[in-house]
């Protein structure tokens, strides 16, 4: 059994059992995966996978067994190279993070630019999408860390780290009726109204459903993108309202577009970067987390990692329109 084959098993199994696509993603032919894969299973004395002809059909029972202890060494092996390269004070390597659109496109900009100022040879890749895939790519050890957020207690994987407090914003076009309310925008409005917002609206558990069935309102969830800019597009198109969070929204934005506060509306949300438990973290990731949330302390993020908890008591957590504020005073000088 070698750790080649542990990954090339893990590789399997994250591809969806797509051997050409596992193969692919750990720049490996096909044919030298799958003769792996079955050296493997020769050693062990049982099959991983049920088959259907040539492909791979599910995961066997004792497959599922031996997939989760391989995660397991093999991220105890990314560990141990983690630990001899800071030793080394090596300054290369990569940073993988799953985060969603408005993150990667509004907010990480900065951090990441930062970044690769102080560390040239560390290569980032981002890997947009839906919170909970984010989480997923986490939890299966396909990215180092996942920048997600709730409206409620952090999420319920990894180590989670609040970066910034933020609020939904409504947007219309200039010439909507709800853009010339001589009063407060309520519930009741928006609920009049064809709305156009994240993937996530459509959920439950989403604040801003949570918001609507305490009120007892039934909101008319028009079209749902998981990016902002389509949600704008869409709205200047007269196709609905939009409801998206501040951070996407950009001073060239409110020139067709008005922006209509809605803190009194929904739930404040929180930004988390979240870290897989028991990971070691090179001296990079650390720098990233200082750029990108610099109220965190980097013994307190040491710490929390050792001892395998959130860190979301005690912790002065700015809001996005602080960092902005601030962001425009330091441009400003």
């Amino acid at each position: 059994m070698t750790l080649t084959q542990l990954r090339f098993l893990v590789a399997i199994a994250d591809a969806g059992l797509n051997i050409t696509l596992a193969a692919e993603r750990v720049h490996a032919t096909q044919p030298g995966l799958s003769k792996q894969l079955k050296q493997l299973e020769d050693e062990l004395g049982f099959q991983l996978f049920t088959r259907k002809g040539k492909s791979l059909e599910t995961i066997t029972h004792a497959g599922g067994h031996v997939l989760e202890r391989a995660r397991t060494i093999l991220a105890e092996a990314a560990n141990i190279r983690s630990i001899a390269a800071n030793l080394r004070n090596e300054a290369r390597g990569d940073l993988r993070i799953a985060t969603t659109h408005t993150q990667a496109r509004f907010v990480l900009t900065d951090a990441i630019a930062a970044l690769s100022r102080i560390y040239p040879q560390v290569s980032v890749h981002l890997q947009p999408g839906r919170e909970n895939d984010a989480l997923a790519l986490l939890d299966g050890g396909q990215v180092d860390m996942a920048i997600v957020s709730t409206s409620g207690t952090p999420p319920p994987a990894g180590i989670a780290l609040p970066a910034y407090r933020w609020n939904r914003v409504v947007l219309a076009p200039d010439t909507h009726p709800l853009a010339k309310l001589p009063r407060e925008l309520s519930l009741d409005d928006l609920a009049a109204q064809p709305l156009i917002s994240y993937d996530s609206s459509q959920k439950p558990e989403s604040s801003l459903r949570r918001a609507f069935d305490a009120a007892g309102l039934l909101p008319q969830i028009a079209i749902t993108a998981g990016d902002a800019d389509l949600i704008k597009t869409y709205v200047r198109a007269g196709l609905g309202i939009g409801i998206l969070a501040e951070m996407a929204l950009l001073p060239r934005d409110t020139g067709d577009l008005r922006a209509l506060p809605a803190d009194h509306l929904f739930a404040r949300c929180t930004t988390w970067i979240v870290l897989r438990r028991e990971s070691v973290l090179r001296e990079y990731v650390l720098e990233f987390i200082e750029r990108f949330a610099p109220h965190l302390d980097r013994r307190d993020i040491t710490r929390a990692m050792a001892a395998g908890t959130h860190i979301a008591e005690g912790v002065a957590v700015p809001h996005w329109r602080e960092r902005q504020l601030a962001d425009d005073g330091v441009a400003a000088a």
